[in-house]
């Protein structure tokens, strides 16, 4: 389930890219097999840096020679173990709104990211976030979870700040969002109600088959209910 437009990233053989944030290594596992790239995966959590791995070590690929290299670590996102101007691409998805001083990161961001380089941002989108947050006050209270609402032009101008020329903006996952209004709607009682294992199920069918009409259905209602927000940009040279 991919919340980034890897095309969208202008990607080019031996690029060294970043995933900042990686979770459970959707982008990650996705950058990897989508070519010859040097691709770096840093979390804050091992457990989630683990669980990266071992969705690598579910296939062969990994173990046979080739030329893609594959980096994993623990990192804290305020201060990242990497030198000026490191990768070409970075992935930062679903991370800034767990994180308070989130500012701070970004400028982590523009300090590693080469000049010319591109950033792929992702956040939940302002009003869906904005009902999980009315439905259930548990929903970003739970520790580690979200901190802020991001205002499109708000994350804009923040990354601007840095240094950046916004590209372009899409949302996704406009599916997922009834599922998490379910969940807040039922927050004491998500983890045995029949409706909230029941969507959960069509979204895990949907992730896994791909069938045309629920992708037709999310294309059609991205731009209206989407749950996460995506935005591009470029880091100016001059940066």
């Amino acid at each position: 389930m991919l919340t980034v437009d890897l095309a969208a990233l202008d990607l080019e053989p031996d690029q060294r890219i970043l995933d900042l944030g990686c979770g459970g290594g959707r982008h990650i596992h996705a950058l990897y097999y989508a070519g010859k790239y040097e691709v770096v995966g840093v979390d804050l959590s091992l457990a989630d840096v683990v669980r990266t791995r071992r969705g690598f070590e579910a296939y062969p690929d990994l173990e046979s020679p080739h030329e893609r290299l594959i980096v994993l670590a623990v990192a804290d996102a305020l201060r990242l173990p990497f030198a000026d101007a490191t990768f070409d691409r970075i992935v930062c998805s679903e991370v800034l709104e767990h994180i308070v001083p989130y500012e701070r990161a970004l400028g982590e961001i523009a300090r590693i990211l080469k000049p010319d380089g591109i950033l792929a941002v992702s956040v939940p989108r302002y009003w869906p976030e904005w009902l999980c947050w009315r439905l259930a006050r548990g929903y970003h209270e739970t520790p580690g979870g979200h901190v802020r609402i991001f205002r499109p032009r708000e994350l804009a101008r923040a990354v601007e700040r840095n240094g950046f020329a916004r590209l372009k903006a899409h949302f996704a996952h406009a599916l997922h969002s009834p599922y998490w209004w379910l969940q807040c709607a039922l927050w004491e009682r998500r983890e045995t109600s029949p409706l909230v294992a029941a969507y959960r199920k069509l979204l895990e069918w949907d992730i896994l088959q791909r069938p045309w009409p629920t992708r037709a259905l999310e294309r059609l209602l991205n731009p209206v209910m989407g749950k996460s927000l995506v935005v591009y940009f470029r880091k100016e040279a001059s940066a």
